[in-house]
């Protein structure tokens, strides 16, 4: 049974692979901070799996932590989640996101160069390609300057992978996801963010449980359709397979070069209105909602050519938009006891 490092495996996309990982016969080794994730989590993982992942709760930042956990630890694969996230608060605090979204990863894999661990799974972000030329975008697309710290963070990350790679026997995937929504369908897992919600989705299903008055949408004088941004929502769980996948990949040696690139979305680009529209029509519930400015680091629209991963990697997308928003207004209801 190989054993699997999953970093910020308690947060959203993490505990969803956690798992996937456990279901496909992997013995999972977590390392989270908690700050923005909840300890529960791993008995909700366990109520899923019926296996309690081990746990250390470590800061990636703190070096010397890190190096005593791969003393102490030896794993065969890693996945690296654990990263700040929100494009907005990115702009608002970049030092903030650089300490902590490339410290952790330059100490990761100083300890795979120590202790000969040549799989890495990192989670990017279709933000590398800041605002693109055409759609959908491919991986050919180039990476063009970020429009925020956060892409930023995740461009600089690729170019410290690869650079790795080139330098020593890693082999590494990065996986550019679009935008991940929904829950588990048990409703033990979902996407529940500390304080104010930066993405989308929980801020819909806030909004519906009666925490938000209404939902802010970010500008509707977009050269778009209906005037809101468009976006490509994945269901997280099909996000989460695909990590599975890429891992198999690497275990495999199917990989072309030590350093491969993949979309993961859809393929299918929704507006900011439409997601609301399609929500409504899913639970019944009517969304109060106000236009406010646009945010800042937000592209017009993004939506991913996925014929690569679904051809090399053998992954594509098996849930729709409206089961991703009725599983993640489920998960709010059991979370809020609505």
């Amino acid at each position: 049974m190989k054993k699997i490092l999953v970093t910020g495996g308690l947060g959203y996309i993490g505990s969803h692979t956690v798992v996937e990982l456990q279901e496909k016969g992997f013995s999972v080794v977590i390392i989270d901070d908690l700050s923005n994730a909840d300890i529960s989590v791993l008995d909700r993982i366990e109520k899923i799996t019926g296996q309690k992942p081990a746990f250390h709760k470590i800061d990636l930042r703190d070096k010397n932590a890190v190096e005593v956990f791969f003393k102490e630890n030896s794993v065969d694969g890693i996945i690296h989640f654990a990263a700040s996230k929100a494009v907005g608060e990115s702009v608002e605090n970049p030092l903030l996101y650089y300490e902590n979204n490339l410290h952790s990863l330059v100490y990761l894999l100083q300890q795979c160069q120590k202790h000969a661990i040549s799989n890495f799974i990192f989670s990017s972000s279709c933000t590398v390609y800041g605002e693109p030329d055409s759609l959908p975008i491919t991986e050919e697309a180039p990476v063009k300057k970020a429009v925020s710290p956060y892409g930023n963070s995740k461009q600089i990350s690729e170019e410290i992978i690869q650079d790795t790679c080139n330098a020593s026997n890693i082999q590494s995937i990065s996986l550019r996801y679009f935008n991940p929504i929904g829950a588990h369908k048990s409703a033990e897992i979902g996407e529940l963010p500390k304080g104010a919600p930066q993405n989308l989705v929980p801020f819909i299903t806030q909004t519906a449980a009666g925490l938000r008055k209404e939902l802010s949408v970010y500008g509707n004088d977009y050269p778009t359709p209906d005037g809101s941004c468009i976006r490509d929502y994945i269901h997280v769980v099909d996000l989460a397979k695909a990590h599975v996948v890429a891992l198999q990949r690497l275990f495999e040696k199917r990989n072309s070069s030590n350093f491969e690139i993949f979309n993961l979305g859809t393929g299918r680009g929704s507006s900011v209105l439409e997601v609301i529209k399609a929500f409504e029509k899913v639970t019944g519930k009517k969304l109060p909602y106000k236009i406010v400015d646009r945010r800042p680091g937000d592209v017009i629209a993004v939506y991913a050519d996925t014929t690569k991963a679904n051809k090399e990697l053998g992954w594509k997308t098996e849930k729709t938009m409206e089961e991703a928003l009725a599983s993640a207004w489920e998960w709010e209801k059991s979370v809020r006891g609505v």
